[in-house]
Formats: structure tokens, sequence, C-alpha cells
């Protein structure tokens, strides 16, 4: 080897050669370390490769490079059946207004903004301007009366446990209608925005019900399993239900006629039925009480429900509406009987409900003037989901219902809400 004295000076003809030796080492030195990296490169490749296979992975077979060139094409071959890039692929594009639609959209869900149903975005605020919460409400009153022997009739006493014993299963009915079927099959990101509002506000109303009958002092398995024991009860709760076993399936979906008419057939049951008509009987006659100053704790966590309520119809309408403009084909003749033989469905159990808990005239009403009533409210229904009324002639005998949902919560301070202080209050850090 040459020293570096020797630097400068011309090699013999024997230094020439073991240069040349030394030269052919490095470079086959070189050549088995650039095969070596190769080699660990391909073998990497292939254990990522490896779980999209069924087979046992190429990397764990004994290295052999006879069947080197087979290796490398095996990831080319797996890439295409990779989702990584079209997922990759789908994110980076902004989404647009015309991209979303309110079922079977495949534009991505997480983006809340542009909006396409401005409505539903100022529902949810609207929503969040009505918060309230069970706690605020002075029961006080109420629980004077209700262990009094005098104050309150028999019938009265029916009618505040049979209201208390079908809502607080129905709200909790809607919730669970809302959490595994609905949000996950409306994909409009506004929509859901609402939706999640909505469920919260169902938990407001199954803590409301809670609330009053555990300050009452009522038999809560009594109450609580009235949807099971009672008939009239019993009948609008199984109404329900059989219309959200289907969606409610995990492994159901939409996107074709079929699957797509039984989300719509689920709404309408819901938001037309459940909370557009079912509600009714027992709201009126709880408020009915409270305007003659009975049971006033009660009635005020009626009204504010009611109010919610409303707001839930109206937005379920809108939806409703909605898909029938974007999928013209499911608003088909059959579909529209289908829908209006649900909202006459419901408008009979409901009337059924209402002869059962006032056999007698109780409160400033009896069940007549409730079937009317109710009649009044289905066609309302039929009209907003633009089907033909089925009950002409029908009036509103409860006009100061509509006064009471189109009031504003807000009440004087001093007067009602006193307990403010408290919600937070009663927070712990513990």
């Amino acid at each position: 080897m040459l020293s570096w004295d020797d630097y400068e000076e011309a090699p013999s003809n024997d230094q020439a050669v073991i240069a040349e030796a030394a030269t052919q080492k490095v470079a086959a030195e070189d050549q088995a370390a650039l095969e070596t990296r190769v080699e660990a490169k391909i073998e990497s490749a292939v254990e990522i490769a490896a779980p999209q296979y069924t087979a046992p992975p190429v990397a764990q077979a004994p290295a052999a490079p006879a069947v080197a060139a087979p290796v490398v094409e095996a990831p080319v071959a797996a890439t295409p059946a990779a989702p990584v890039a079209e997922v990759s692929t789908e994110s980076a594009e902004r989404v647009t207004v015309d991209q979303k639609a309110m079922i079977n959209c495949r534009a991505d869900l997480n983006q809340l903004v542009p909006f396409k149903y401005e409505w539903a975005w100022q529902k949810y605020l609207d929503g969040c301007a009505n918060h309230w919460m069970p706690q605020e409400v002075n029961m006080t009153a109420d629980i004077a009366l209700w262990k009094s022997d005098e104050g309150l009739s028999d019938d009265e006493r029916t009618i505040i446990k049979r209201s208390l014993g079908f809502f607080s299963t129905a709200d909790s009915l809607v919730a669970n209608n809302l959490v595994l079927a609905i949000y996950r099959l409306i994909t409009n990101p506004e929509c859901r925005q609402y939706l999640l509002r909505q469920a919260f506000e169902e938990a407001i109303h199954t803590h409301a019900y809670q609330y009053c009958i555990e300050s009452l002092g009522m038999d809560e398995g009594e109450i609580f399993n009235m949807y099971h024991e009672v008939p009239s009860v019993a009948t609008k709760a199984s109404w329900a239900i059989k219309y959200t076993k289907e969606i409610n399936e995990p492994g159901f979906t939409t996107g074709t006629l079929e699957t797509d008419k039984a989300l719509l057939k689920n709404l309408i049951a819901y938001y037309c039925v459940l909370e557009g008509i079912f509600f009714y009987c027992g709201f009126t006659q709880i408020l009915s009480m409270g305007r003659r100053n009975k049971m006033t704790g009660t009635s005020e966590q009626f009204q504010y429900i009611l109010r919610d309520e409303s707001m839930h119809v109206n937005f379920g309408i809108d939806v409703i509406n909605q898909i029938k403009l974007e999928n013209p084909q499911l608003w088909d003749q059959e579909m529209q009987e289908s829908a209006r033989n649900m909202i006459l469905e419901g408008t009979t159990h409901e009337v059924a409900y209402a002869r059962d808990t006032m056999p007698r005239g109780v409160l400033g009403m009896n069940a007549n003037m409730m079937e009317e009533y109710l009649q009044f409210i289905a066609n309302r229904r039929l009209a907003q989901i633009g089907l033909a009324e089925q009950f002409p002639g029908v009036k509103n005998p409860f006009p100061w219902m509509s006064e009471i949902m189109d009031l504003k919560k807000e009440k004087n301070f001093f007067e009602t809400r006193v307990t403010d202080y408290q919600t937070g209050g009663a927070l712990t850090w513990d």
C-alpha cells in the first residue's frame, strides 16, 4: 500500500498491480453492500405489505436470491387494494356546497362549512339559546299539593301518573333512535350538529321526568313500567319501536330505494307522529293543570319540554322535505299512502290514550275536545309534508296551547328563576 511519503512518486509495476487489485476489491465490497441494502429494503416492503394478504407473509420465508425478483413484484401488485391513497386524495379536496346532501353523501362529513342548509344551523343555535335544566324549577308547591289529601282529584292524579309514565320512556325511545340510527344515516354535518343538540335535550327531558317522579315520591317501578303494563301507553311505545327496529341494525345502510324508504318512514314515525302527535294530549293536560295553579312546577317543566319538542318537530319535517326534494323517486304513490296511514294510525292511538286518561271531563276539557284537537294537529302534520288534510273543518279547541309554545322562555328572575344560582354552585371538583 502507498504511504504518504511515496505519494508524489510514480508507482512501480508491482505497485500498479497491487493498486488495481485493491480497487477491484473495494468495488466488489461496494457492490455487495449495495445488494445487501436492496435486499433489506425489499424485505421491509414485503413486511409492510404482508398484512394485506391472507397467505403467510413472504418476508417470513427463507431468503433465497433466486426468488428475489418475484418478491419485488408482490408489493407493487398489492398497491391498488390499499385504501390509504384513496382517503388521502379525497381529504385533500375542498368540500363545496353542491357536494353536500341529506342522505347518501360521499363528501367529507367532518367538514361543517360551507353550510348547505342554513336553517339546520339556525335551529342548532336556537336550541342552544333555549337551554334549561330540571333543577332550576322549584317543586316545593307540587310536593305539598301531591302529598295533601285535598286539592287533586283522582282523575287529575291519574293524568299526572300517565303523563310521567309515557314520557319518561318516550324520550328515551327518541334518544336511542337518534344516537343508534339517525345520526349515522344522515350525511349532512350541520344537520348532525342539530341532532347532537337534540339528543342532549332528550336526555334533559328524561332527567326532568325522573326529577318530577322523585320529587313527588312516586312509585318509580309503577311509573317507569307503564309502557309495559298500561295498554294505552304500551300501544304508543310499541308502535314507534317497530319503525326503528330495522334501521337500528348495525349492518343497515341506505343507498337503495328500499333502505332509503325505510329511513324516511322512520323519520315520519318519530318526528310527525311520536313527537308530533303522541306528545300533545299529555302536554295539554299538564299545562291545563298549571293554568289552574295546580302542579305549577311540573307544568313549568312540561312547558320547557314542549318548546324543545316543537323545534324537534319543525327540524324533522324540514329534513323529511329535503330528502323528498333531493330524492323524488322515494316520494311515490306507495310512500305517500304509507305516510298518510302512519299519521292516521298515530292519531287513532292518541285519541284512545285521551279517552283512557279522561273518562270524565277534567281541567276544562274532555275526550271529545281532545279528539278534535288531535285531528287538528294531524291535519297540520299531513300538510307539512305535502299531503292532503284528512279531517275537514276541525278547529283548535285549545288556542292557549299555541300561545304557550310561541312565548319566549325567559321569565322574571325574581319570580321563578331564583334557583339559577344553584346550577354553578352544585358543581364539585373532587
